[in-house]
């Protein structure tokens, strides 16, 4: 069975895996532990940007408003926003430009702030999508690992893995809140294969939001710079827009729509997460598993899920 397949790929990569596949323009569908919450890593940022676009498509606020963001507001993260060390004017589009193509983190809170994480649950529910648990900014997230493993805060804990000595005791302050209850399914944020597969499928059929909403949302994901993915198991013919997502620790995920030549696409939502603690998953799983999947769909067609 394909479903056996897929979880011999995993398993040889040395990661539990889900996995979630749907046509977009048909019935196809295809589930490999779907319905199991998992570490969203940074996949969830698909939901602030929809929540963005819609608010924006309705009127509630103007993609093209300035705001200034300080090195003071900085997020855990490593790219854009999140290094800058003067402050940076910039509208709030490309804030959103930034979260979904780099995954910059302190763009992302920004942008959770100014929309609400209230609403972005909200429309989730709203469309019947109940496998999300989004509880608020990646600072606040990071920060309750940090003292889930007995530190003040995220910062607290940098500092004295920073300092320690011998390196190896810093080490060990890193491993214990990679594995701390708050970087768990249900505390970080989190979502099943078979919402985040159905989300963007329903943004790829206008069903998610306002059509403008999604055809933005659409645009900027196809500008993601990490393709190294769900794209690995297809060649150049193929179209792979997606947003991955990566925690330390060993978490490995990525969502989006493939579409091969002949305008057949589909949603397709991996999520990984490594079986040794702190070891990093195979990026090439991902993208092997994936291809499985959709080989399975176009060739059988039928549905299925376990």
């Amino acid at each position: 069975m394909i479903e056996e397949t897929i979880d011999e790929v995993f398993a040889a990569g040395d990661c539990w895996g889900s996995l979630s596949a749907l046509e977009v323009d048909g019935p196809g569908r295809l589930s490999v532990a779907g319905g199991e919450l998992a570490v969203a890593a940074s996949t969830f940022k698909i939901t602030i940007g929809l929540e963005f676009f819609c608010q924006a498509a309705e009127g509630e606020l103007d993609p093209t408003e300035r705001v200034v963001v300080s090195p003071a507001e900085a997020s855990v993260g490593g790219q854009g926003l999140c290094i800058t060390e003067d402050p940076v004017e910039i509208s709030l589009r490309d804030v959103a430009r930034l979260m979904l193509t780099i995954s910059d983190n302190t763009a992302t809170d920004v942008l959770i702030r100014r929309v609400g994480i209230e609403r972005v649950n909200t429309r989730l529910a709203g469309l019947g999508f109940t496998g999300f648990h989004l509880p608020g900014t990646i600072q606040h997230e990071f920060d309750t690992a940090a003292r889930d493993a007995g530190f003040a805060d995220w910062d607290a804990m940098a500092d004295a893995v920073r300092d320690a000595t011998p390196p190896e005791e810093g080490e060990a302050m890193w491993q214990r809140v990679l594995t701390s209850p708050g970087m768990l399914p249900g505390r970080i944020s989190s979502a099943t294969a078979d919402d985040m597969a159905a989300l963007v499928r329903a943004v790829w059929r206008n069903e998610a939001g306002p059509a403008e909403a999604c055809s933005n949302l659409r645009r900027m994901m196809g500008q993601q710079r990490l393709t190294r993915k769900i794209a690995t198991g297809f060649g150049p013919e193929v179209l792979v827009t997606s947003k991955s997502g990566t925690v330390p620790g060993g978490v490995s995920n990525d969502v989006g729509v493939v579409t091969f030549p002949d305008g057949r696409r589909y949603a397709i939502a991996v999520l990984t997460r490594s079986l040794t603690p702190g070891a990093p998953t195979r990026e090439d799983v991902l993208g092997t598993a994936a291809r499985m999947a959709l080989d399975h769909l176009r060739a059988d067609g039928t549905s299925r899920s376990r």
